[in-house]
């Protein structure tokens, strides 16, 4: 009697972790039955947008990964300042450089006509993030969903958990480390910057300080981004293709063409030199490791379940 007593236990234990463990997990099929058209309404909104602006796909991307960077993928960048905090938007690294909030707003309200109260807008942030980058050349991955939204944003975290444009590998490898991202990780998802652009204040030091920059791509960026003052004046991450997601960035890389520090810092004489190398000979390689590192990235720390909530809008909470 009293082994069965235990072993009915042992199943009770079992059942309850796994379980849990469903309970918290990210699915590609969670909006099927209570909002099937939302990705397709999201794809076709994401489409018209980069085809007003090429750069909106590269900024809609940049959007998914400072969310997931500060206290998990959870729609937090998204919120305004209210009277009880201040929002991310603000932080240095987002400061005058993120965008594409109205183009989230026109799909959060496109997706609540269709279905209210359903889609969580960190959700929308990881289907858009996939649908730019498909908009734009690079490879596709099957979005995991069944994030809700939190209720708050922070400034402090925004400042501190986002890499800076002045990080050196050591630096890099421990933040993506920080947010269970590994160095392999970390050089992949370094591959978004194959697309969009900088502003000068992002990469003067480099330009004017560094020598492990090619003359010519320096003194071409000088025109551009003077010692002084043109701190908003922009430059492509890629100067060969800065408008399609290819494996393009690590070739640059190789000629010593990075325009961030962060950027140069993979190629470099370091630990990531052959992860380089073998992304600039095989974009295929590239992207597969890509579409493999924003799945990775897309779960960090998500509230699921009756954490968090699901906005009506995402600029305030409920």
């Amino acid at each position: 009697m009293k082994t069965l007593t235990w072993t009915a236990l042992s199943v009770l234990v079992i059942i309850s972790c796994i379980h849990n463990s469903v309970h918290g997990q990210l699915i590609s099929t969670f909006y099927d039955k209570s909002c099937p058209n939302a990705p397709w309404i999201v794809k076709a909104a994401v489409k018209q947008a980069v085809a007003n602006e090429k750069r909106m796909g590269a900024s809609l991307l940049r959007l998914h990964f400072h969310d997931c960077f500060v206290n998990g993928c959870d729609g937090s960048i998204l919120l305004d300042d209210n009277s009880t905090f201040t929002g991310e938007k603000t932080a240095l690294p987002n400061a005058n450089s993120v965008r594409g909030f109205d183009v989230i707003d026109t799909i959060k309200a496109q997706v609540e006509a269709a279905c209210s109260g359903v889609v969580s807008c960190a959700d929308i942030l990881a289907i858009v993030a996939r649908d730019s980058v498909v908009e734009l050349g690079g490879p596709t991955w099957t979005v995991l969903l069944g994030r809700r939204d939190s209720t708050t944003a922070s400034l402090s975290a925004a400042n501190n958990d986002i890499p800076p444009p002045t990080s050196n590998l050591s630096a890099l490898i421990s933040s993506f480390q920080a947010h269970g991202l590994s160095t392999k990780d970390m050089v992949a998802l370094s591959g978004s910057h194959t697309i969009g652009q900088a502003r000068c204040t992002s990469f003067r030091a480099r330009i004017y300080n560094e020598s492990n920059i090619d003359p010519s791509f320096a003194t071409s960026l000088k025109a551009k981004c003077p010692s002084a003052g043109g701190d908003n004046n922009l430059s492509p991450l890629d100067v060969a293709t800065p408008t399609i997601f290819d494996s393009n960035y690590y070739s640059n890389l190789r000629c010593q063409k990075g325009l961030l520090h962060s950027d140069q810092q993979l190629f470099n004489g370091g630990s990531t030199d052959s992860q380089v190398t073998t992304y600039s000979t095989n974009q295929n390689t590239f992207f597969a490791d890509f579409a493999a590192a924003m799945v990775n990235m897309g779960n960090i720390s998500p509230l699921t379940g009756t954490r968090g909530e699901i906005r009506k809008t995402c600029r305030k909470s409920n």
